[in-house]
């Protein structure tokens, strides 16, 4: 980890050469928590080594996992739960509520701290609560964690008043072993969801997806040991992708999948970003002067929240105005405030001003950004709050002139293997310190 570490930045390099992309994040530590669910041993390869991976495997040898790392590979056995009881991790993420699931099935009871994570606006945990309840399980919520218990979870239908990802994560978690069959009506269907199918389908699971945002899951008696390869992380590979268009570099990002950026492609194509489908990969450039856009973000395959801030970093490059509509998370332009320091014409409003009338809309959050380009930027002294936005600030620093000071980077070492050494090899000027 790198707490109390910064990166010092010295803007104004164009970054050009080439990089291969890690595994998934978003479905690496999903799968570790899956692994919970059977006896036999999981294999995971194309996993990354990052410091939310490192906090899931914590979690668990918690409970009487042993977890063993060779190269990209993890392996995940736990022949029985011994302790249904995760009372706190070296660093809080949203992750233990998964394992409700998990030591229910296998234990009878669960206790897992409250959840935690990127400071990016509360993270409602009702959905998952409301679902295990609805399936059997008694929940208590504490000051600290949440206690649960059940002799059997029972499957049932369920319709998500939000197609959140964690709460459909969690359902399809209780679902393959519960008693019966578990409809999930209106439920999150990102790519990092369909991985986590594939290998719960190769541990013996009955998973189906029917017609819009439905998932049928039949549950089963037991799962069974797999070896699964973990998809591309997309994130990692926008983050890459916009640091080639603003910088006015040329990057190629080995293994990106165009199936899981399609979005993107098309939203960076309308800046007058350019790339190139490869056997392989996919090339990023810039195209001419960046260009402004009205852009929202949506669940999948809307464009990801998580690809907001890096754009905005962007759009100040841009000629004219840009609007962004942020309707995913309240709260997530904390970050506007160090690009400003930087010179960024942003102004961040409580209204909705996309073109659709959001679930935030008259409450009072700020969830919209005007953002006035081009501007010039200066270095400056940054605090990184959450991991997309030390990419955002990571990304002002490359195109600002002067240097830069950005703290809190163990953010980053939470979401992105060996950032620094990949930044170095597209020719950045960064150390860390």
């Amino acid at each position: 980890m790198s707490d109390n570490q910064q990166f010092i930045i010295e803007g104004g390099y164009p970054l050009k050469g080439k990089i291969r992309l890690g595994g998934a994040k978003n479905a690496t530590t999903k799968m570790m928590v899956a692994s919970l669910l059977t006896d036999e041993e999981v294999v995971l390869e194309n996993c990354p080594d990052l410091g939310d991976v490192q906090i899931t495997a914590e979690l668990c040898e918690a409970v009487g996992g042993t977890v063993k790392r060779s190269g990209n590979t993890l392996k995940i056995y736990t022949p029985k739960i011994t302790n249904h009881r995760v009372k706190e991790l070296s660093r809080k993420n949203r992750i233990p509520i998964l394992a409700l699931s998990p030591l229910l099935h296998r234990f009878k009871k669960a206790e897992v701290p409250i959840v935690g994570g990127d400071k990016i606006g509360p993270r409602p945990v009702n959905f998952h609560l409301n679902a295990l309840r609805k399936m059997g399980a008694k929940i208590e919520e504490t000051k600290f964690s949440y206690k649960a218990q059940s002799n059997e979870l029972k499957g049932v239908n369920i319709e998500l008043a939000y197609p959140s990802i964690g709460a459909t994560e969690n359902i399809i978690l209780a679902g393959v072993l519960a008693r019966g069959k578990t409809i999930i009506s209106n439920a999150a269907v990102e790519p990092e969801i369909i991985d986590l199918i594939r290998l719960l389908q190769k541990m013996g699971a009955i998973i189906e997806l029917r017609t819009i945002r439905k998932i049928y899951i039949e549950g089963v008696k037991k799962l069974y040991g797999a070896t699964h390869s973990i998809l591309p992380d997309r994130n990692e590979a926008v983050s890459f992708a916009i640091m080639a268009v603003a910088t006015d570099g040329d990057i190629f990002i080995e293994d990106a999948q165009q199936n899981t950026l399609i979005t993107f492609l098309n939203t960076l194509r309308k800046i007058n970003g350019e790339f190139e489908v490869e056997k392989n990969g996919i090339r990023f450039f810039r195209k001419g002067e960046l260009k402004p856009i009205e852009l929202e973000t949506d669940t999948y395959p809307g464009f990801m929240t998580d690809w907001q801030q890096p754009t905005v970093v962007l759009l100040t490059q841009a000629d004219g105005t840009s609007v962004v509509h942020e309707t995913v998370y309240e709260d997530r332009f904390g970050y506007t405030e160090e690009l400003r320091k930087m010179g960024a014409d942003i102004t961040v409003s409580t209204e909705c001003l996309g073109k659709k009338t959001c679930r935030f809309k008259g409450k009072g959050r700020p969830h919209s950004a005007t953002i006035r380009g081009p501007t010039s930027l200066s270095g400056a002294e940054m605090e990184i709050e959450n991991i997309r936005a030390g990419c955002a600030h990571v990304i002002a620093a490359l195109i600002a002139k002067g240097e830069s000071k950005i703290r809190g980077i163990e953010h980053l070492d939470r979401g992105y293997e060996n950032f620094e050494e990949k930044l170095l090899s597209l020719g950045a000027k960064v150390k860390r310190v």
